[in-house]
């Protein structure tokens, strides 16, 4: 991934949302060194994918982004959006400890069994974002341990649990970001998921009604 680009147009998003709600930001700390990493490495048992590894070491240590649309905006939102009110998730290795101890538990108490097709998908996993209503966006590394997709992982019985959200990490954080930093909810997220094998698509029509609406140009 190109940091620098990134790191721009994360800038040019929150400015956006600035406009709208003050409270809005974007941030990131100082990179993380290999001895932290390998750390939580050693405590959750698993070396964290390439492209994650990299993030840490050469982008942020912690990357957090926040804003609340203006219910005003909201209401006046198409109805293919109208599920859409904020952006925020936070991206740190203290985060990715923390979720996928969560994701243990979820496993241990309430989808042990991997014989069945909605508890598996919780199986062999890694858990990186809190969604904020106990789901987790996760790295599917029993597909693919050094580069692996992007996975939705919902704890209620709905159809998003396995939704692939991008081909690798860095496919999904650059779409997510260009489709305009919808919030981390699965149904904040399904209006710029044209199908559940290819991930958040900043190209459909609906991410581009969005950029339009927030007064977001990317070009």
């Amino acid at each position: 991934m190109d940091y620098q680009e990134f790191d721009l147009l994360c800038n040019r998003l929150i400015e956006c949302y600035q406009k709208m709600n003050d409270k809005a930001y974007y941030k990131t700390s100082p990179c993380s060194d290999e001895a932290r990493i390998k750390a939580v490495e050693e405590r959750i048992g698993i070396t964290l994918p390439q492209q994650l590894r990299e993030f840490f070491l050469n982008f942020s240590g912690c990357f957090e982004m926040y804003a609340f649309l203006p219910d005003e905006f909201c209401d006046a939102l198409p109805k293919e959006l109208k599920e859409i009110f904020a952006a925020q998730y936070v991206i740190s290795l203290e985060e990715v400890e923390n979720n996928e101890m969560i994701r243990r538990d979820w496993v241990s108490e309430c989808f042990p069994d991997e014989d069945d097709e909605y508890d598996k998908v919780w199986h062999h996993k890694l858990g990186i974002i809190d969604v904020g209503n106990g789901d987790i966006i996760s790295l599917d590394i029993g597909s693919n341990p050094y580069n692996p997709p992007v996975v939705y992982l919902s704890h209620e019985g709905d159809d998003s649990n396995g939704m692939i959200l991008g081909k690798d990490f860095n496919s999904f954080l650059m779409d997510l970001i260009l489709s305009g930093g919808c919030g981390m909810e699965d149904w904040q997220m399904m209006p710029f998921i044209p199908d559940s094998e290819n991930g958040i698509d900043p190209n459909c029509e609906n991410a581009a009604t969005f950029r339009k609406l927030i007064g977001f140009d990317y070009e």
